[in-house]
C-alpha cells in the first residue's frame, strides 16, 4: 500500500482545501475566514510546499501570529490550521503527528479614544474635509476604512437616516444601516458640494500623509484607523448596549446575517447608535 507523503505545490494545495470546504457546505465568509488563515501561515512559515508544514514551521507560526493578533483571533487561526493540517494528513499531503499547540497570551486592553480624543480628533482633521468625514463616519458606524472608502451616494436614504454598506472582508451587507441625524446632515452639506451626476461619496483615496500630520496634531502617532472601530464599541458598551446589539453594527456575529435584508430599521439598532454623543462632536 503507498503511504508516502506527496510533495504537492502549496497554492494547489490550498484551492483544493477551499474547493473541498464548499463541496462541504460552508458559507463563503467561513471559507474566506480559513483561506485568510492559510495566507497568513503562507507569509508567516514560508511554505511552497506540502512538504513545509512540518512541527517547527506550526510552532513558529503561532508564536508569530500571537504578536500580530489577539487571544480570540489566534485562537480562530489555530482552530482552522488545524482542520486545514487533519485534510492534508487525510490527503497525504503532510506528515501525520503534527499538533498544533495553543499559547497562553495575555489579552491585550481595548485601545479606544474617549469623547474628548474623538472631539480632538476631528478639530485637528478640520483642515481635510473628506479625512474629518471618514473619521465621524467610522466612529459613528463602526464601518473598516475599506468599507467607508466604498459608499456611493446613493447608498445614502435621508428620508430614513441610514446607510447600505457593504463589508467586503467577509461578504456581508446591511441594507438599512442607521446613522445618527447629525451625521446624515453633515453627509448631506459634502454631498451638495459634489459635481453632478457623481456617484462616489468619496472622490480622493485616504491619504496617510495627512493621517499622519493629524495623529502628530492630537499627541497620538500611533494611532490606527482601526481604533476608531474599537471606539465605536467601546462607547456603545459604556453607554450601556448590549454585546449582542454591538456584534449585529459590527457584523460580527453568525454568518447568517450575511443574507439578511432589513427592510425596517431595527428599533434597538437606532436605539443604539442615537446613544453616540454626536452632539459634542459636531
Amino acid at each position: 500500500m503507498f503511504t508516502s507523503v506527496v510533495d504537492f505545490n502549496w497554492h494547489h494545495m490550498v484551492e483544493e482545501y477551499g474547493q473541498f470546504k464548499q463541496v462541504e457546505g460552508r458559507k463563503e465568509a467561513s471559507i474566506y475566514e480559513v483561506l485568510l488563515t492559510l495566507r497568513h501561515f503562507e507569509r508567516l512559515a514560508g511554505c511552497r510546499s506540502s512538504r513545509e508544514v512540518t512541527q517547527p514551521n506550526l510552532d513558529a507560526f503561532v508564536l508569530n501570529r500571537s504578536e500580530e493578533v489577539g487571544k480570540s483571533t489566534l485562537n480562530k487561526d489555530i482552530t482552522n490550521l488545524r482542520a486545514f493540517v487533519k485534510w492534508a494528513v487525510r490527503n497525504r499531503f503532510v506528515a501525520s503527528g503534527l499538533e498544533i499547540r495553543k499559547v497562553k497570551v495575555p489579552q491585550k486592553p481595548v485601545v479606544a479614544l474617549s469623547v474628548q480624543q474623538v472631539r480632538d480628533l476631528l478639530t485637528a482633521s478640520a483642515k481635510y474635509p473628506t479625512l474629518r468625514l471618514r473619521v465621524l463616519l467610522a466612529v459613528t458606524t463602526g464601518l473598516r476604512r475599506g468599507d467607508i472608502e466604498t459608499i456611493r451616494v446613493g447608498d445614502i436614504h435621508f428620508d430614513r437616516n441610514t446607510i447600505a454598506t457593504r463589508n467586503r472582508k467577509a461578504g456581508k451587507a446591511m441594507s438599512e444601516r442607521p446613522v445618527p441625524e447629525a451625521i446624515i446632515t453633515e453627509l448631506a452639506n459634502h454631498i451638495a458640494g459634489l459635481p453632478d451626476g457623481q456617484e462616489r461619496l468619496l472622490l480622493d483615496r485616504f491619504s496617510s500623509k495627512k493621517w499622519d500630520r493629524v495623529r502628530e496634531q492630537v499627541k497620538f502617532p500611533g494611532l490606527t484607523f482601526q481604533v476608531l472601530r474599537k471606539t465605536f464599541a467601546s462607547l456603545l458598551a459604556q453607554r450601556g448596549v448590549s454585546t449582542a446589539v454591538t456584534q449585529r453594527l459590527l457584523e460580527h456575529s453568525s454568518p447568517q446575517l450575511t443574507n439578511d435584508v432589513y427592510t425596517n430599521v431595527d428599533p434597538v439598532l437606532r436605539q443604539a447608535v442615537n446613544l453616540l454623543p454626536v452632539s459634542e462632536w459636531v
